[in-house]
């Protein structure tokens, strides 16, 4: 090949890739899934992106990033994202932070989420980020989290699963049965507990997962599809020859037809968006297509193994003047629709790829996608046939005002004769410019939440896209080409013009390693201070943050039952716990601390000071003492009666109700005694008892009997450890030995006393 070809064989591939890139950049896909507002109780309040007002939350509206939802006193909603359910409790305070095809990022300034995950995949991302961490599931499994109201901790449970937090330079890993409180952002000042048992938030979220896990429907459609669980209740499956398997609805009125109970909204980027009524309405509204069989429509789903690409509404419009006039509406214009059937090929009204219109239609349902390339590259098709468009009652017509208004299509809906469908237009986009009222929604005013809640600062791990710039930034650029959203370049050029309420979030930058789970953490370190979100944290021994200042050992500890630990103690679901350590401390700095576990002797007895310390978890039970050997002494002439003393094995006492004597010292006006020959100490003055070894004080009460477990550290803390139990058995066998021991040289002391004249 000579130079000036070869040149030009370069040129003609660069300008190639140079136009895929542009084509890919001008063509912004949206997300192939949404968040899905899948059950409403009580008082639940809904606020789109960019937006200050809030409006009475809609079963089956689909929730973009930037959405907003609070759940009132003695409410709760539950959210849907493909694999994945969101729970709400009451007073929660949610934001969807960002939602794509890869991350799922909610913020939670207040309230509790119960979260159970079915599929994860590797590449995917699923965070909660809070006031106090960024919380990231690993795996599939149940997960609570729980923000108090003051946003002064964060509650973080893993009853199935693995989850990682992440704070200001440092990140834990939390494991299946670990449950723990953090304060402040450092993840330094914490406690742990035991999961409690399910309260009724849990029961309910359990009830609603087994709808999940046993559907029917889970056969016929794939398990990423949004709502099929639904199905269930509310429609029988059935084998239909050409078609596979249909679902039919089991209660609707009669000349019912798809697309007709529910209300059009503006959700950007797909533009017009279906928001159906019925409890079952959202899987056969995105995904898959209508069929007319018999007179009675059925929904036919994609192919199962196909991961299905959500879709605003799989529908065609119809319109044009002359359908306004035929209409007879005074000039006020209208706009109709039917459902897609089955090889119908959808075109987006808004800009994509060629790879999404491909996946989005193959995704649901079977085509030819010689069919589908060729309606794309010929985007002034007029002459398809659309075997939906013929089918009586299929077309549904409401006016203009009632469409972009979002009020309820089954309520405004006028009479359409098929001669006016057959001479009026099929459109991919119905051409009318959305106002305030398509991106709100018709609902009520709704309650708001606390304005706390939702000016709260929080951690991500991951940082979010923008947030999205309020709708009437838009409505002009909007107006001027109808019915099409805006591409992602229009958007970033109004970005800078209006700021938007963005939520402040503080992005932390996690370790370069995976943290993992330390040894049990001592029971007798010092407390640090408790701070708020934001505040200086005392860095533990061992972490590689060398900027935090240090809080002094014990700062604070007269103060460890904080107000966000007593609103925590009153949330359903998180059980009592006994007060602990938190890591960072320190060593007590005198011998004298109190340590909870075994509290220091009195003072007050110096015969019992000097004695030396055994370990006092196994004290009492190194003191044999046999009865018959008391009464044995107690015959013997000039003995004096012997205290009661524990028995081998016996528990330690729970009260120190016994005062043990100290050794007394032998009586300086006997000089015979005095004169003997030193003997052992265990057979001493026959006037003077053993000495008996101290008991130790009582073991402090509370619930928590075995040590708590921490979280994922980098480094341990020092401190005093509780003796394991081996430890203690040997302990006890020593000491067992030796008293035996002391028992027969007491008794051959005896016994040699007796034979002397």
């Amino acid at each position: 090949m000579d130079r000036p070809s070869l040149r030009k064989l370069l040129v003609t591939i660069f300008l190639g890739l140079c136009t895929f890139a542009l084509s890919g950049w001008a063509y912004a896909d949206p997300p192939s899934r949404v968040a899905r507002l899948a059950y409403v109780s009580g008082a639940v309040s809904f606020s789109p992106g960019g937006e200050n007002d809030w409006v009475r939350a809609t079963v089956n509206r689909p929730l973009i990033t930037g959405d907003r939802l609070w759940a009132d006193a003695g409410s709760r909603s539950e959210l849907q994202l493909g694999g994945a359910a969101i729970r709400m409790g009451s007073h929660t305070s949610v934001t969807l932070l960002n939602v794509d095809d890869r991350i799922a990022q909610v913020q939670l300034t207040q309230g509790t989420l119960n979260i159970r995950v079915w599929r994860f995949d590797r590449n995917h991302a699923f965070e909660i980020d809070t006031p106090n961490l960024a919380y990231s599931i690993r795996s599939p499994g149940s997960y609570r989290i729980h923000v108090d109201p003051n946003g002064d901790s964060t509650v973080v449970m893993v009853r199935a699963g693995q989850a990682e937090v992440y704070g200001e330079g440092r990140a834990f890993v939390i494991r299946a049965g670990q449950g723990f409180e953090f304060f402040g952002t450092g993840l330094r000042d914490y406690d742990s507990f035991a999961l409690a048992p399910a309260d009724d938030f849990d029961r309910w979220s359990s009830t609603r997962d087994l709808r999940w896990e046993n559907s029917a429907s889970a056969r016929y459609v794939s398990r990423d599809l949004i709502g099929y669980e639904d199905l269930d209740e509310y429609g029988t499956w059935r084998n239909v020859e050409g078609y596979g398997y249909v679902w039919t609805p089991a209660r609707v009125a009669t000349g019912w037809a798809p697309y007709r109970d529910g209300h059009w909204a503006w959700v950007e980027p797909w533009g017009w968006t279906w928001v159906d009524d019925a409890p079952w309405g959202f899987a056969p509204s995105h995904y898959g297509r209508w069929a007319n069989i018999g007179g009675a429509w059925a929904w036919v789903p994609g192919p199962v193994a196909a991961r299905p690409v959500y879709a605003p509404a799989l529908v065609a419009f119809v319109g044009g003047s002359n359908f306004s006039i035929s209409l007879n509406l005074g000039g006020a214009g209208a706009v109709a629709w039917f459902p897609l059937g089955p090889r119908d090929v959808y075109r987006p009204s808004y800009p994509v790829s060629r790879e999404y219109f491909t996946s989005v239609n193959t995704s649901n349902t079977i085509i030819n996608t010689t069919n589908i390339t060729n309606v794309y590259n010929n985007t002034n098709v007029t002459n398809v046939v659309y075997v939906n468009q013929q089918v009586p009652g299929a077309v549904v017509a409401v006016p203009t005002t009632a469409f972009v208004q979002s009020r309820p299509v089954a309520r405004e809906a006028v009479r359409v004769t098929q001669d006016m469908v057959a001479t009026s237009p099929v459109m991919a986009v119905a051409p009318l410019a959305p106002v305030r009222t398509s991106v709100l929604g018709a609902a009520a005013p709704g309650a708001k939440p606390p304005e706390p809640a939702t000016a709260r600062p929080v951690v991500a791990k991951t940082a979010p896209p923008p947030a999205p710039t309020p709708f009437a930034s838009r409505q002009s650029a909007l107006a001027a080409n109808p019915g099409k959203p805006l591409d992602a370049a229009a958007v970033s050029a109004l970005r800078p013009a209006v700021a938007p309420p963005a939520a402040a979030v503080t992005i932390v930058t996690p370790p370069q390693s995976a943290a993992v789970p330390p040894p049990p953490r001592p029971p007798g370190a010092a407390v640090p201070e408790r701070t708020r979100p934001g505040a200086a944290q005392a860095p533990m021994p061992g972490t590689p943050v060398p900027s935090v200042p240090s809080v002094p050992p014990g700062a604070g500890s007269a103060e460890r039952k904080s107000s966000a630990q007593e609103e925590r103690s009153r949330q359903p679901g998180f059980p009592p716990r006994p007060e602990l350590p938190r890591p960072g401390s320190l060593p007590a700095a005198t011998p004298a601390a109190p340590v909870p576990a075994a509290p220091v002797p009195d003072a007050t007895k110096p015969a019992e000071e000097a004695r030396p310390a055994r370990p006092p978890a196994i004290a009492p039970r190194n003191v044999p003492a046999g009865p018959s050997a008391q009464e044995e002494r107690a015959r013997q002439p000039g003995f004096p009666p012997r205290p009661e003393l524990p028995r081998p094995g016996s528990p330690p006492a729970a009260t120190p109700a016994v005062p043990v004597p100290a050794a007394p010292v032998p009586d300086a006006t006997k000089p015979a005694e005095e004169a003997r020959p030193a003997r052992p100490p265990a057979i001493g003055p026959r006037n003077v008892p053993a000495p008996v070894p101290v008991p130790p004080a009582p073991r402090a009460s509370g619930p928590a009997a075995a040590p708590a477990s921490q979280p994922a550290a980098v480094g341990d803390t020092p401190g005093r450890r509780q003796r394991p139990e081996v430890g203690r058995a040997a302990d006890r066998r020593e000491a067992a030995s030796e008293a035996k021991k002391a028992e027969e040289q007491r008794r051959r002391a005896e016994e040699e006393e007796g034979r002397r004249p």
